[in-house]
């Protein structure tokens, strides 16, 4: 008989108010995926295996809160979400976060589960002493992944073919949001890639020194998949959600001129009036993308724009703002 994998709870680092709890995760079964493995071949198998995954389907799982427990189930490709308002009077740490526990409450499940079914999943709360947040990309942005590469040949050479210790933060970026998040003010990352890299991406947060803050991806769609398509674009809806859940803060928008940021950012700042502190954007290698995107800025005169290559110069950017302290 074929032995079958553990089984496992990924809770994701998410985001909310003390008046409201969104606590969101994938069960999955336990593949086994060592992220510091190297050889092209392991890292071949382990990308496999983050986009082949076994969903652990429509199955009872508990939440536990300071005492308080919660009781759904998980949708249809694995995850859960406990998107709430709440009376609770639950405490966080220095840093603002929420612990909670979740874990499999279905005895039918005949499999072994792994740390004895007992998975620890945080929800940030910002401080009150917050000044503002910041909401950044990943890809380009942070995290050098060729997304203007021509058919994007470099993103599946660095996505597929590097682990997460081999790829190389862009110079300088974990300082910058370092002193940017001043302990208090939080970090918010939002990208296009799906949930399926979301452990990849967090270890190669943690092992870069960026500042612990929400990671906010996107659903890995076939064409077979039936769940109902967001009605905002992935980023949209993120920044959105976020700029609505905190309506007393402003924000710092950082992004990159590859894509689609810098249209996206300043349709923000049109929607949401006067809560947009600053927009910053990573130039990358590509001359038609970057002439186009100085030309959009060239006459803006609505909040402070930067144009960034290199990390010193948004750093004393920022200073000359107030945004970091001198």
């Amino acid at each position: 008989m074929l032995k079958r994998d553990p089984l496992q709870i990924i809770p994701f680092l998410t985001y909310g108010t003390s008046k409201h709890l969104y606590l969101r995760g994938r069960a999955l079964e336990d593949e086994d995926i060592d992220l510091s493995k190297k050889g092209w071949f392991n890292l071949l198998v382990n990308s496999w295996k983050r986009f082949e995954t076994d969903e652990i389907r429509n199955t009872a799982i508990q939440i536990s809160v300071e005492g308080n427990e919660f009781h759904l189930k998980t949708d249809a490709e694995g995850y859960y979400l406990y998107d709430v308002s709440t009376e609770l009077d639950f405490k966080t740490d220095a840093e603002g976060w929420l612990s909670y526990k979740v874990k499999y409450n279905d005895n039918s499940l005949k499999r072994h589960i792994q740390q004895d079914n007992l998975f620890k999943g945080q929800m940030l709360v910002p401080s009150q002493e917050a000044k503002f947040g910041v909401i950044s990309d990943i890809d380009d942005t942070i995290l050098h992944t060729g997304v203007t590469s021509r058919l994007k040949w470099k993103v599946v050479v660095n996505t597929f073919f590097k682990t997460p210790l081999k790829r190389k933060a862009l110079e300088g970026t974990a300082e910058f949001y370092e002193l940017l998040h001043d302990t208090v003010n939080p970090i918010f990352y939002v990208s296009n890639s799906p949930w399926n890299l979301y452990r990849y991406l967090e270890f190669f947060l943690k092992s870069n020194a960026f500042p612990k803050g929400p990671i906010l991806l996107r659903d890995f769609r076939t064409p077979f998949d039936k769940t109902p398509k967001l009605e905002l674009a992935h980023k949209y809806h993120e920044v959105f959600n976020i700029l609505k859940t905190y309506p007393d803060l402003k924000f710092i928008l950082i992004g990159d001129c590859g894509e689609k940021d810098a249209y996206i950012y300043l349709d923000v700042v049109e929607k949401f009036p006067n809560r947009i502190a600053a927009i910053y954007l990573r130039s990358v290698e590509h001359k038609k993308r970057m002439k186009r995107i100085k030309n959009l800025f060239k006459d803006y005169k609505e909040l402070p724009v930067l144009i960034v290559d290199n990390s010193s110069e948004a750093i004393m950017h920022a200073k000359a703002h107030g945004f970091i302290e001198m």
